[in-house]
C-alpha cells in the first residue's frame, strides 16, 4: 500500500467520526435552544433540528471529501503523519467555526424569542383587568 493511500485512509478514519461527534453534540444540545425558540413546539423544534443536522453533515462531509486529495508526494511515515495532521487540523478548525456560527445563530434566535415573549401584553387591548382596593 502506498503512503499516500495510507494517509487518505487515516484521514478519513479520523475526520468522519469527528464530524459525526460534532453533529451529534450540536443536535443534542441545540434541541434545547430550538424548543425555546419555537415556544415549546417540540415537533417543530425536532424537525428543524433534524434539518440542521442533515445540512451540517452535507456541508462538512462534503468538505472532508473535497479536502481529501493531495498533490504532495508522500514517501515516508513521517510525511503521512504530517499530511494527516494538517488535514485533520484544518477540518477541526472548520468544524469549530461552523459550531461557533451554530451557537451564535441559536443564541440569537433564543434571545429574540425571549424578547418577544416579554413584550406580549398580559391582556388584549380591548380587555381590562379589574383593580381592587385592599
Amino acid at each position: 500500500m502506498s503512503h499516500t493511500l495510507a494517509a487518505y485512509l487515516i484521514y478519513i478514519a479520523i475526520a468522519v467520526p469527528l464530524v459525526v461527534f460534532v453533529a451529534r453534540t450540536l443536535s443534542r444540545h441545540g434541541a434545547i435552544f430550538l424548543r425555546e425558540v419555537f415556544h415549546g413546539n417540540d415537533g417543530l423544534a425536532a424537525a428543524v433540528n433534524h434539518l440542521l443536522v442533515v445540512g451540517f453533515y452535507l456541508l462538512n462531509l462534503g468538505y472532508v471529501s473535497l479536502f481529501l486529495r493531495t498533490d504532495r508526494l508522500v514517501d515516508s511515515a513521517e510525511e503521512v503523519l504530517e499530511l494527516v495532521s494538517r488535514k485533520v487540523g484544518v477540518v477541526a478548525i472548520v468544524l469549530g467555526v461552523v459550531h461557533l456560527v451554530n451557537v451564535w445563530v441559536f443564541n440569537t434566535l433564543r434571545r429574540n424569542a425571549t424578547f418577544h415573549r416579554q413584550t406580549e401584553l398580559p391582556v388584549t387591548t380591548d380587555e381590562f383587568t379589574e383593580v381592587t382596593q385592599p
